[in-house]
């Protein structure tokens, strides 16, 4: 399977000076890449096609299909890849404007559930839209929330090697330390999938997205690890793709907690060395020592 796939420069050189004490100096700092990707949908309605902008993120360039994809399948716009006909990305000759925007059309006979999209028109590349309306959103429109659970032991060996596997994926933050990651692992800790995008749910969005198309979801004999804290909308993903073990390398926030445990979802954080906290356990995980 695919660990990652090469996309658009995801970095950037910037001419800086350094203050070091009473010096000054003068060096090439590599920067992460963040620029708006417009997303967009297109489909037949009888003897009509509809054309409808759907949210401008703000992303590093690369995997912007995936991206697209994973979108549209979090905000519950659409609910399996045979909804999908094709993903059009503009080419480098278009205008720059038209060069961040991916249209997704969808498949004939097939009507998204633009409802959906409401509440999330804008986000930001730190931050995305939650509350009580969006968790009632989740139980109407996931398709795996009523999954069948198969029993799964999730080692203590498997759980601590994970942090490592991540960052020696991290292409992008080991050039420039500004990028999140999000990677998609078996049960027996093997590196199926990683995702970087300057936006922690932008990351995971591509990763959900790719999974979609390999045709792995629903994703509930994965686990998730996060490269940075575990917050609402990064939960409510998961949630939506049926992953049944969610873990961060940093700390959950309350709500995504709350959220955990209303969708049996099993939660760690701190996720560092030979330590971690258990949040949640899910029914269907059995946590290290436990």
């Amino acid at each position: 399977m695919e660990i990652s796939s090469p996309g658009l420069v995801s970095v950037k050189e910037f001419s800086v000076k350094r203050i070091d004490g009473p010096s000054v100096s003068e060096f090439s700092d590599t920067l992460s890449v963040e620029e708006p990707l417009e997303i967009k949908i297109t489909c037949d309605a009888g003897m009509d096609s509809i054309r409808k902008n759907i949210s401008v993120t703000m992303r590093t360039p690369g995997n912007d299909r995936d991206l697209a994809t994973g979108f549209l399948f979090t905000e519950g716009i659409i609910s399996s890849k045979d909804h999908i006909k094709e993903v059009l990305h503009a080419d480098a000759a278009c205008s720059a404007e038209n060069a961040n925007s991916v249209t997704v059309a969808l498949a004939g006979g097939f009507t998204p559930r633009l409802m959906q999209s409401d509440r999330n028109f804008y986000t930001t590349s730190s931050c995305g839209v939650c509350g009580k309306s969006s968790i009632q959103s989740i139980r109407t429109v996931s398709p795996f929330h009523q999954l069948e659970k198969r029993p799964l032991r999730l080692s203590a060996d498997v759980l601590f090697g994970l942090p490592g596997k991540l960052k020696a994926a991290q292409t992008g933050f080991a050039a420039s330390g500004g990028l999140h990651a999000s990677g998609l692992f078996s049960p027996e800790g093997e590196l199926l999938l990683i995702r970087e995008d300057v936006g922690r749910h932008n990351a995971l969005d591509k990763l959900i997205g790719r999974a979609l198309y390999e045709g792995l979801l629903p994703l509930n004999e994965h686990i998730l690890l996060l490269s940075g804290r575990a917050s609402f909308e990064l939960i409510q993903k998961a949630a939506m793709a049926g992953i049944a073990i969610v873990a961060a390398i940093g700390a959950p926030s309350s709500l995504a907690v709350e959220l955990a445990k209303e969708f049996d979802i099993t939660l760690l954080g701190f996720v560092k060395g030979n330590r971690a906290n258990i949040y949640h356990t899910g029914e269907q995980v059995v946590c290290p020592n436990e």
